[in-house]
């Protein structure tokens, strides 16, 4: 065969690999992990997510932020997650039980503290759960009991207290906290029941009049998931949140030792 004709059918060979290269879908990332973790988690797992990548040479760690209990409904209807951490145990219990979660990976990294909030420019005050049924406390946000944590630790501590029946009429009911959070920052409820991490992220909008004690410790759980496509990697970044580095992160963002 001519060497012109060999040159030819060498380079259309190529050319036909080149367009085949990039017409095909790209391959997921075998290094790719999915992260999907309580809203109040927000800030300081973004912080840590970029230190595990550098500590991780090809890994891109993506992440979903949503009320927990929103979360585990999207593992439970099929949606790809290598690693689930949760603003309570009852949703990580609930994960469990349907075998979505790693239970040998499993682990309580953080607790919070409730709390009650009002925008920063109010001038209401109070001191413990009791003063909420004063007329100027006419709105408080609190998490959507059926899906979001805190609002299952507030309803929670309300009925305790024998004020339930007294206070949800009031409640505007919020999708996650950092919802529940931005109600009160923009002045659109009079209280609100957060997480004291999340009423530090904006002292200069909100204020915080009293600790509403939960009659447990508001624990986090982390695991890796069954379902994930990259377990050792997963567990990997479970361990990496349990770390010392990682705690001074978490400690960093209000967050204290379980």
């Amino acid at each position: 065969m001519p060497r012109i004709v060999r040159h030819r059918r060498a380079a259309l060979i190529l050319a036909l690999v080149t367009v085949a290269a990039a017409l095909a879908p790209p391959a997921a990332g075998a290094a790719d992990l999915t992260v999907s973790a309580a809203a109040s988690l927000t800030n300081a797992f973004r912080e840590l997510g970029t230190a595990f990548e550098s500590d991780n040479p090809g890994t891109k760690v993506q992440f979903n932020f949503a009320a927990s209990g929103a979360l585990l409904q999207q593992i439970v209807k099929g949606a790809p997650v290598d690693v689930f951490a949760s603003a309570d145990e009852e949703t990580m219990d609930d994960a469990q039980k349907q075998g979505l979660v790693d239970a040998g990976s499993r682990v309580d990294f953080v607790r919070n503290a409730l709390v009650v909030i009002v925008p920063s420019d109010s001038k209401a005050t109070a001191t413990g759960l009791a003063d909420l049924r004063a007329e100027r406390f006419a709105k408080i946000a609190i998490g959507q009991p059926a899906s979001v944590p805190v609002g299952r630790y507030t309803r929670t501590v309300l009925e305790q207290a024998g004020l339930w029946t007294a206070i949800e009429p009031r409640t505007i009911g919020a999708q996650s906290v950092r919802q529940a959070l931005d109600y009160v920052a923009r002045g659109e409820v009079d209280a609100g029941f957060v997480y004291a991490t999340d009423a530090a992220i904006m002292n200069d909008k909100v204020r915080v009049l009293f600790v509403a004690p939960t009659p447990a410790p508001i624990l986090y759980p982390i695991a890796a998931m069954t379902g994930s496509t990259n377990v050792p990697t997963a567990r990997r970044f479970v361990r990496f949140v349990a770390s010392p580095g990682a705690q001074a992160v978490l400690a960093r963002y209000g967050f204290d030792k379980p």
